[in-house]
């Protein structure tokens, strides 16, 4: 478990359109394998430290002759962003796919002195 300073505590949120191939006939709808796209994310505003970041599929376009195969997670964290990736595999085909992500974590405060 991670405890914060509950002095000031940030949350971000957005949302990432991660890509569209349905129309360009991209990998992740006519590829096999392993494949996986990486988005990077730029908090709006930086953090104390790498905060907890957490990311979910809000919305995927997906072919139902295959299985469902995908996995999300967040990458490369740092007080300033980090990195969605998504990965699928075998026969999967993705047509589009949407993650909505949230950050918290401990934020700066206008009077705080960086003495260094």
């Amino acid at each position: 478990m991670r405890r914060l300073d509950t002095r000031l505590i940030g949350v971000d949120q957005g949302e990432v359109v991660l890509f569209s191939e349905y129309e360009s006939g991209g990998t992740m709808w006519t590829g096999a394998g392993e494949r996986m796209r990486r988005h990077s994310v730029r908090f709006s505003e930086r953090y104390r430290e790498p905060p907890i970041v957490h990311c979910a599929l809000s919305m995927w376009d997906i072919d139902n002759g295959t299985n469902a195969r995908v996995e999300v997670s967040a990458d490369s964290i740092t007080e300033i962003g980090y990195d969605v990736v998504f990965r699928t595999w075998a026969d999967t085909r993705i047509a589009r796919a949407r993650v909505t992500w949230m950050a918290i974590g401990e934020i700066n405060h206008e009077d705080d002195w960086d003495l260094y």
